[in-house]
């Protein structure tokens, strides 16, 4: 009795397209593969490793979470593939959207009858990183407080568990706005407003500017708090120790980092390494 090969991969909401993308010229290589997809905040997959599920490829939208909750029992090395950015996403029918721009964006958004979103940061590296560009925001157009009132106004109720959740409702006009990768806002087609290099953590070149920021996050250990400081966007790729098909988790890896694989990102948004 043939037994089909299943491979697993868990990942990052915001990695949707690219990986389904990639799984499909997997499937065509290799006819009669199952290929199995689950995808949640990043940090959210990062625990379900921890906590034992077993998966083959493990595609997460921050490197650091493999070092900080994965490493080294888990996952011994994994590969950065492309890097992004946070937008502001919105829809035609946003609120305010035919005046916003780089400088109003903030007074736009705390205005009484408009709603934004983000995700949550404890499961999803999106909703960390909006609350660091909101920090540096503030430094950057020297608004202080700034941070605080975005925070407040954005409820535990506009708080999503991942960055695709959020796009689909901009999309459908219960949000008006949401803090998003810019290769999620591409998946959705939404209109979006880039935000200044200097806080929307797309640069190298501004790593010492994005440390400024910090968040607060659940450790390892439930009770453990970490700070993580501010950093470029990257994405990165493993295929965990435990993995039942290392081969096959290795096509599939070798595909993401080929040309064709780069070309998918690029397609998809994002700006391959």
């Amino acid at each position: 009795m043939s037994h089909q090969l299943t491979l697993k991969i868990l990942h990052a909401g915001a990695l949707r397209k690219p990986v389904v993308e990639c799984a499909k010229l997997l499937n065509e290589a290799r006819p009669g593969l199952d290929i199995q997809l689950e995808s949640f905040g990043s940090r959210a997959c990062a625990r379900q490793v921890r906590e034992g599920k077993v998966v083959d490829i493990l595609a997460l939208a921050d490197p650091m979470l493999f070092d900080e909750l994965l490493g080294p029992e888990y996952v011994n090395k994994y590969y950065i593939f492309a890097n992004d950015q946070i937008v502001l996403a919105y829809n035609e029918f946003s609120r305010g959207s035919g005046e916003i721009d780089a400088k109003n964006w903030c007074d736009i958004l705390l205005r009484e009858e408009v709603t934004f979103g983000r995700s949550n940061q404890h499961l999803d590296p999106c909703g960390y990183r909006t609350l660091m560009v909101w920090q540096l925001a503030e430094q950057y157009y020297g608004r202080p407080g700034l941070f605080g009132q975005l925070d407040q106004r954005c409820r535990s109720d506009l708080i999503y568990p991942k960055s695709y959740d959020l796009a689909s409702d901009v999309l459908v006009g219960k949000l008006d706005y949401a803090f998003e990768y810019l290769c999620v806002v591409n998946q959705f087609g939404l209109r979006y407003l880039t935000l200044p290099e200097k806080i929307n953590l797309s640069n190298p070149a501004h790593a010492d500017y994005y440390k400024q920021s910090s968040v607060s996050l659940q450790g390892r250990n439930s009770g453990d708090m970490i700070t993580i400081p501010g950093a470029p966007i990257e994405f990165a790729i493993a295929i965990p120790k435990n993995a039942e098909n290392p081969v096959l988790a290795q096509d599939f890896l070798d595909l993401m980092l080929s040309k064709k694989g780069q070309q998918i990102l690029e397609d998809c948004g994002l700006i391959p390494y």
